[in-house]
């Protein structure tokens, strides 16, 4: 049986306080929408505490982000959310927040891509990161393109993470996964580097997702998640550079044989 709004909206504000609580956010941070049908979307307003939020201060908005009714204003980042409605039929819930420990991965340009946890695999495949985007404007979400439609939860460099699932509470329990990865992985670091699962034990998790009646859309395939095999022999080393690193090392290497 279908909500009403008066339910959806208590929904948002029982998320907002949770996210609050466990300090995923600070301030105004964050926001949280439910798509209630084609036309509308249930919105937190901007320059609100999501922990303080009065089922009153939520607002309603069309699908190209335009508020329709509320007493308060829109937030500037609600584009990213009608982005993946718009590109995801499936999804009626986002929950945009600044966890500490996955939004500290973002920030040093690292992706929550190891295979470590059987839970994390068969329910995210692996959290993968988008480039950093201006907050507010359409350079927030671009990055995000390629990994919307495969994934239902993504880092955001230097800001945060996003998640988004069929319901405003499996939204927010993939944010918590995030985190609770995230943890779990600086732990594992900070003791010498984490056991990787090899890529024939991925496939079984992966392979088990019917049996738990997971439906998530990522799929193992290259990097995401990255396997033992992908990281080497032990005691190997690998080192990752960006693009612009690599033509600048191939552009010195030319230069010093005479070819540049």
């Amino acid at each position: 049986m279908s909500k009403s709004e008066r339910e959806l909206r208590q929904d948002i504000v029982d998320i907002g306080k949770l996210v609050y609580q466990k300090g995923w956010v600070a301030a105004n941070d964050g926001n949280i929408t439910i798509r209630m049908d084609p036309e509308h979307i249930l919105a937190t307003p901007t320059g609100i505490s999501k922990g303080m939020m009065h089922v009153d201060d939520l607002i309603i908005v069309d699908h190209k982000g335009g508020k329709l009714e509320g007493r308060r204003e829109c937030t500037s980042e609600i584009l990213m959310h009608c982005t993946i409605y718009g590109m995801r039929p499936d999804i009626h819930s986002v929950v945009h927040a600044h966890p500490p420990v996955s939004t500290g991965f973002a920030t040093a340009g690292r992706p929550l891509n190891l295979a470590l946890l059987p839970e994390v695999i068969i329910g995210l495949g692996c959290v993968p990161l988008a480039a950093y985007g201006l907050p507010g404007t359409p350079a927030l979400t671009e990055p995000m393109l390629p990994f919307i439609p495969k994934y239902e939860a993504i880092m955001m460099g230097n800001h945060g993470a996003v998640c988004y699932g069929a319901d405003v509470y499996k939204a927010f329990f993939k944010m918590e996964t995030v985190e609770h990865f995230a943890r779990i992985a600086l732990v594992a670091e900070l003791l010498g580097g984490a056991n990787v699962l090899p890529r024939s034990e991925v496939n079984k998790l992966f392979d088990s997702r019917t049996r738990y009646g997971v439906t998530a859309r990522a799929s193992a395939e290259p990097g995401c998640p990255v396997v033992a095999e992908d990281l080497g022999a032990p005691g190997e080393h690998r080192y990752f550079v960006t693009r612009d690193e690599l033509i600048a090392l191939v552009d010195e290497a030319l230069k010093a044989r005479g070819v540049a």
